[in-house]
């Protein structure tokens, strides 16, 4: 019996006997009525009209189009341009509910059925087992979920609603309202869970939960005198949930911070007037905006705190508490795809890349012109390990939507376990192209004395906007403010500036004794020439309220470099007006790494990056991939620097040398650690090393191709120029085709070149990589171009978990 049927098996013993209710005496309390909610039927007849005026207003508007067509006496092709984009767009249309009809039915399944429909994409929990099934959760989750109806809509009306409306008075559109909040019945739905039990606190629980919700939600908005509504809402992503700090009293847990790592897959359906008029740019305006939104709220570095006890503290919960910082180097592209029409056919594109972290987003300048652009751009973001780099490339045009490039993704884990990256990753979603990135993680620290050596880095990068540490801010609660009318309270919200960041609190109404608890971070330049500037604003009469303005050398000079829930007398405001606030300062560090852990080629000792452009960084990795052969060929065959590459495999190299006639024929795969190797390996055809790691969370395999190591040389006038092929098995279909570039006469080569693969869970237990390394020159010479080749199972539970770095040995093109 397979293991799936085992399974299945399993599933039904411990399943209870599922009883079928009577559609008539089925009662939800998400259905129960509220005061302010209209009548079902009500709605329903609402509903009906609606449609019906739609339907007529649709055929009305060709019939319409037809007459006044003919009756101008234009050419039939203005006719034939609506009626193909018409068919385009329902067919679209057809597409998008098809896939949100499938989500939603995947969401409403019990377990059971989903394992029957899709046995070979099982859940995670079934192939790792750091990642556990959680069925009890969904059943707990359906049945609350009436009660979580109404959390849900009061946050939805007190904070989404408020930050809409000012998103969308920048683009004069005003008196944006949620009318009707429905959020359903059907419940989220979490796939898996994997809780931490390594490297945390003993103060808090944190486990991460893959979400997945597809709504049956039928919220009605109004804008601007237009009435529209948002349907079909689905968002799946992965959700951390923190639990601290733990309590000695019920309910044991003081809080929860909710929030996702990266970015949400968003989805929903536009209906309504909305809809219907279909203005340019309208509908992917609010698109736009409600997810921007959402990210905004959940995102990281932005949380959903929820308070449950009244003996926990709030700065406890809502002070930002990021693990580090990582620092970002765009250096450049090659090779990218020309989207730009000339008069001779396809010219070339003018590129930018947008870099994001999670809700942080940065963009580099446009390089005009060029499939090779050289950025050279630079930006930080605080960020929390478990989330990864986003990098999109775009065509820039002035006539139309900016055309899409590529897009590749680099896991943060990767960089802080290496402290540093420097890597080509070939982008994803594009015919060719390839980014240059160079990444370096920063630790927290609370020692002073580090801040010479953050200054020392910053000034030996030239680059004016790096930071040497960083700021988080608690904006507590102010009281005793002046009024700013007559007989009336002020509406007080608060600005902070530091250097050229400002963020802004809510406002809070009619109170003099505003409480706003929001925390906030910012990356400062210097922390012993910068200062903290705040101000209170009266949101109706835009009059100040107070100011305060506080040096952070005073705070370099503290205990800890902290201070909490402290009081500071506000200036231009009355004589007891107070704000309460608690600032932490932290100097960033270079994470400490080692040599046979860095990726990068051209990296020194410390693990920081040095500031090289783009033309200077290939000439350094050109010298070091030439130093790297000398080095081999001496410690091996005793050569000098002017014999790049080891003798033929029938000489000699040392007393670690396999025997002339090595039996490798029926041997398994032969791998080494991550040292590096002075023989040619069991077969004398030299050695690879590579980086296997799976990501459970984004369905991906990522495969680094680091070094090649003692290829043989036969004829010194004949030296090969390798090169990295990779397939995926079985199949070696087109599709799983990938490629490293030529290295010119080297028996050495360092290619350091990521790529990935989208596949699943399932997929992967089944599935193996075929390198094969071979030779450009060997298609010249009529002989074989293959140098060796190796196959590497990825059933391995090291390569989904942590990742596995080592040294392969080439064996024949033949071998079985």
């Amino acid at each position: 019996m397979s293991e799936s049927e085992d399974l299945l098996k399993k599933e039904e013993d411990t399943t209870e006997p599922v009883v079928e209710v009577p559609e008539d005496t089925m009662v939800t309390a998400s259905k129960e009525k509220s005061p302010d909610e209209p009548d079902s039927s009500v709605a329903k007849t609402e509903g009906s009209l609606f449609s019906v005026i739609y339907t007529v207003a649709k055929k009305v508007a060709v019939v319409g189009a037809i007459y006044f067509v003919g009756y101008m006496g234009w050419s039939v092709a203005w006719l034939i341009a609506p009626v193909i984009l018409s068919v385009a767009r329902t067919e679209m249309r057809k597409k998008t509910d098809l896939r949100r009809n499938i989500a939603k039915a995947s969401a409403i399944a019990t377990e059971r059925e989903m394992i029957l429909a899709r046995i070979d994409e099982l859940p995670a929990w079934v192939y790792f087992p750091d990642i556990e099934r959680c069925e009890w959760v969904n059943r707990i989750l359906k049945q609350v979920w009436p009660n979580a109806n109404h959390y849900a809509k009061g946050l939805i009306k007190n904070t989404i609603e408020p930050n809409v409306q000012k998103a969308l008075a920048n683009y004069k559109l005003n008196s944006f309202k949620f009318d009707r909040m429905i959020l359903g019945t059907i419940p989220p739905r979490i796939g898996g869970v994997k809780v931490y039990d390594k490297n945390i606190s003993r103060n808090e629980i944190i486990m991460d939960l893959d979400l997945f919700y597809a709504s049956d939600c039928d919220i009605n908005f109004n804008l601007g005198g237009m009435r529209g509504g948002i349907k079909d809402f689905q968002i799946h992503g992965m959700v951390r949930v923190i639990m601290k700090p733990l309590i000695n009293k019920m309910p044991l847990v003081g809080g929860l911070q909710i929030f996702f790592l990266n970015n949400p897959n968003i989805d929903f359906n536009l209906v309504g007037v909305v809809d219907l008029l279909d203005m340019p740019g309208l509908s992917d305006m609010l698109r736009r905006i409600i997810i921007e939104q959402v990210g905004a709220i959940m995102v990281l570095p932005n949380k959903l705190p929820i308070k449950l006890s009244d003996e926990v503290p709030a700065v406890t919960l809502q002070m930002p508490e990021p693990e580090g910082v990582l620092r970002v180097h765009v250096m450049e592209a090659k090779d990218l795809m020309k989207k730009d029409i000339s008069v001779l056919g396809k010219g070339k594109s003018d590129p930018y890349a947008v870099v994001t972290v999670g809700a942080q987003q940065f963009r580099t300048q446009i390089i005009d012109n060029t499939v090779n652009p050289k950025w050279d751009f630079w930006c930080e973001a605080s960020i929390e390990s478990g989330q990864y780099v986003e990098i999109e490339i775009f065509d820039k045009d002035d006539t139309s939507d900016d055309e899409f490039l590529g897009r590749a993704t680099v896991e943060i884990t990767s960089v802080v376990k290496k402290g540093q990256v420097d890597t080509w990753l070939t982008l994803e979603n594009a015919k060719h192209g390839m980014v240059h990135l160079r990444l370096a993680w920063m630790t927290l620290s609370t020692d002073r004395n580090d801040l010479s050596a953050a200054l020392a880095e910053t000034q030996m990068l030239r680059v004016t906007s790096m930071s040497t540490a960083l700021l988080t801010i608690f904006i507590d609660s102010a009281k005793n403010l002046p009024q700013a009318r007559p007989q009336s309270k002020p509406d007080p919200f608060l600005i902070v500036n530091v250097g050229k960041k400002q963020e802004q609190t809510s406002a809070q109404m009619r109170t003099d004794a505003p409480v706003w608890e929001q925390g906030f971070t910012f990356l400062v330049a210097n922390p012993e020439n910068d200062s903290v500037q705040l101000k209170i604003v009266d949101h109706k009469t835009e009059k100040e309220l107070g100011k305060f303005s506080y040096a952070l050398s005073s705070l370099l000079a503290k205990a800890n470099m902290d201070v909490v829930s402290e009081p500071f007398t506000l200036q231009k405001s009355g004589p007891v007006s107070k704000i309460i606030m608690s600032m932490s300062l932290r100097i960033l560090r270079n994470a400490p790494n080692t040599e046979d852990e860095i990726e990068s080629t051209g990296s020194n000792g410390e693990g920081s990056l040095s500031r090289t452009d783009s033309v200077k960084s290939a000439q350094l990795s050109k010298q070091d991939s030439r130093l790297s052969v000398d080095t081999a060929s001496r410690d091996i065959s005793g050569s000098t620097p002017e014999e790049p590459c080891v003798v033929s495999s029938t000489a000699t190299v040392s007393s670690a040398t396999p025997p002339a006639t090595p039996e490798y024929g029926d041997s398994t795969l032969i791998h080494r650690t991550t040292s590096t190797t002075s023989s040619g390996g069991v077969a004398g055809l030299g050695r690879i090393q590579l980086t296997l790691r799976y990501s459970v969370q984004r369905q991906r395999l990522i495969v680094i191709v680091h070094k090649i190591m003692n290829i043989p040389l036969k004829d010194p006038s004949n030296i090969p120029d390798p090169y990295v092929k990779l397939y995926l098995l079985p199949g070696r279909s087109k599709e799983s085709k990938r490629k490293t570039n030529v290295a010119k006469d080297n028996c050495n080569p360092i290619y350091d070149a990521t790529f990935e693969y989208i596949i699943s869970t399932a997929e992967l237990i089944g599935s193996e990589l075929e390198v094969t390394v071979a030779t450009q020159k060997g298609f010249l010479s009529g002989g074989s171009p293959v140098i060796g080749i190796v196959r590497v199972p990825l059933n391995d539970n090291e390569i989904s978990q942590q990742g596995s770095t080592a040294w392969y040995d080439l064996l024949p093109e033949n071998y079985e």
